[in-house]
This record gives structure tokens, sequence and C-alpha cells, in this order.
């Protein structure tokens, strides 16, 4: 059995680890686990709001591991660290906090909730952008069943 079935024979709940593990730096996908339990009859808000919540919960671990990494880097006395902290603050000032709305992008949507924690972003305002983007993506997989 592998380890979306398992997933699947959970329901909900597996729904939401799924999307939980996705929005961490873990490499895997919750799509799949969605629409097959919306195929099989899930009722289409209920899954939604699951894999929504799932989602942004995996990206808040991330934020909280970028904001214990921000401790560690501004009292670091390695000039690197510094130098990277630098480097990813004038990346994601370029974009600013809008670009927390991407962070459901394969690839660069984990690590962007992981800078936006370095470079404390207020929480309040991560949850907002990082709930409605990954909403918004998780309804329009939705709308493809």
């Amino acid at each position: 059995m592998e380890f979306t079935d398992t997933l699947l024979s959970f329901g909900y709940l597996g729904l939401f680890l799924s999307a939980f593990i996705a929005a961490t730096l873990l490499p895997m996908g919750s799509e799949a686990v969605l629409l097959t339990l919306a195929y099989q009859g899930g009722e289409p808000l209920s899954l939604l709001a699951v894999a929504t919540t799932g989602n942004v919960l995996g990206s808040c671990v991330n934020y909280a591991i970028g904001r214990w990494a921000h401790h560690r880097l501004v009292n670091s006395p390695a000039d690197k660290s510094q130098q990277r902290l630098k480097q990813a603050e004038k990346v994601f000032n370029r974009f600013g906090w809008w670009s927390l709305l991407f962070a459901w992008l394969p690839i660069i949507g984990d690590p962007l909730t992981l800078v936006a924690g370095v470079l404390r972003t207020p929480v309040s305002l991560f949850i907002v952008l990082v709930t409605l983007g990954k909403f918004a993506r998780y309804a329009v997989v939705l709308s493809l069943v």
C-alpha cells in the first residue's frame, strides 16, 4: 500500500495530514488525496476547509523554523550567515509581503514561508496572505472535479 493510499484510508484526517506535510519543507503533494476524496463524494466545502487548514498550519511550521533561524543567524559571529540573511531579505523585500499569496507554488512556496519567518513578517499578515493564496489554489483544484 502506497503512502497516498494510507492517507486516503484516513479520509479527512488523511487529507489534513497530506496538506500539512506538503506545506513543510518535506517533498509531498496533497492534490491527489484532495481530488480522490472529492471524486469519492466528499463534501467540497469541508474538503476545502480541511486542506487549506492543514496546508496553512504546515506553512506556519516553516515560519516558526524561520523565526528560530533568525535568532541563530543574528547571533552568529559568522559573516557568511549575515550575508545570507541580507540576501534573503533583499529578495523578499523586492516582492514584498504580497509574495506570500504565492506560497502554494511548487519549489519556491515552502522556502518563501521560511524566509517570511526569518525576516519577521508579522504573524497576522503572514497567516492572512498564506491562507488566501492556499484557499484559492485548493478552490481551483476542486473546481476540476
